[in-house]
């Protein structure tokens, strides 16, 4: 039974792949019939990832006669562990995987997260639509970048902003993958909050926005943000850097967030603002946890 649920949920998605995507959530957990267990494809190299701690063992036996490189992650955000390797070639260096003809460096030995958040295939999309030479796009929160090379690729000049001096050489190599040069944008290392009051005070706008923070985290100094506290005051000092006839792309995963209490928190952020509301990707059919509003 469970191994006639992963073959159709991966058949289900096959049409998404092809030269320009490989990679792409196959599995979704409860939408598909299968708990809370997730199978994700990085150009044809698998993590499966499971929030109990453990892995079914008929799940383990079909994995390793599929002939695929697969890894297995634990998902706990109290101890983010690297994926543990279950099946097929190790895969110990890094590699390129590819969204809608743009190439990522993935490496599955890099800690909890692998290099891009999959569930962020629609919204790098419109980015990138919404991107164009001569405008120039901020990414707070940027992680490795993807947003950024997509504003990139249209044109755009971006800044690229993160606490991370690693994350930021990493978006550095996914310019070098995609032919671009990332000494014609910029890289800032610092606390969000800190640099949008300081492109405040130096009067620098942008054409679009980005804020994709995490759920939780603290800066360097020990400051602690969380999402349910402190989104609308993050959407607020982003709105004072927001050039006239721009927009802003707002996301949380935050669960326990409601959608209309997030869309409250935006609004009083960027009083006057036009909100729409964006969907997940098709392929995630389980719970719809990803918040996204476009806001011009």
């Amino acid at each position: 039974m469970i191994r006639h649920k992963l073959q159709t949920a991966i058949e289900k998605r096959s049409h998404l792949l092809d030269e320009k995507t490989s990679a792409l959530r196959l599995v979704d957990g409860f939408g598909d019939g299968l708990n809370d267990m997730f199978l994700e494809t990085f150009a044809d190299r698998w993590i499966v990832s499971t929030r109990d701690g453990r892995l079914d063992s008929e799940v383990r036996a079909w994995l390793e006669t599929q002939g695929k490189t697969c890894y297995w992650k634990r998902l706990d955000q109290h101890e983010k562990e690297d994926p543990e390797h279950i099946a097929g070639r190790q895969q110990d260096g890094a590699f390129t995987a590819k969204e809608s003809g743009v190439n990522y460096k993935i490496h599955f030995k890099a800690g909890y997260s692998q290099g891009i958040f999959l569930d962020q295939r629609l919204n790098r999309r419109r980015v990138r639509e919404h991107s164009a030479a001569g405008k120039t796009v901020l990414n707070t929160f940027a992680y490795t970048g993807a947003f950024s090379v997509c504003a990139a690729l249209a044109g755009a000049t971006t800044t690229t902003l993160d606490l991370s001096q690693i994350y930021l050489d990493w978006a550095r190599d996914n310019f070098r993958e995609n032919d671009l040069d990332p000494e014609q944008h910029y890289f800032c290392k610092g606390d969000t909050f800190h640099w949008l009051k300081r492109f405040a005070r130096q009067g620098r706008k942008f054409d679009g926005i980005i804020l994709d923070p995490p759920t939780f985290s603290r800066d360097d100094k020990g400051k602690v943000f969380r999402v349910e506290k402190d989104y609308g005051r993050l959407v607020e000092l982003a709105h004072a850097c927001l050039a006239p006839g721009g927009w802003m792309l707002c996301c949380t995963n935050c669960r326990k967030l409601d959608p209309r209490d997030f869309a409250a928190m935006v609004k009083k952020g960027a009083p006057g603002a036009n909100t729409t509301p964006l969907p997940m990707p098709e392929e995630y059919t389980g719970e719809n946890y990803l918040k996204s509003l476009w806001v011009d």
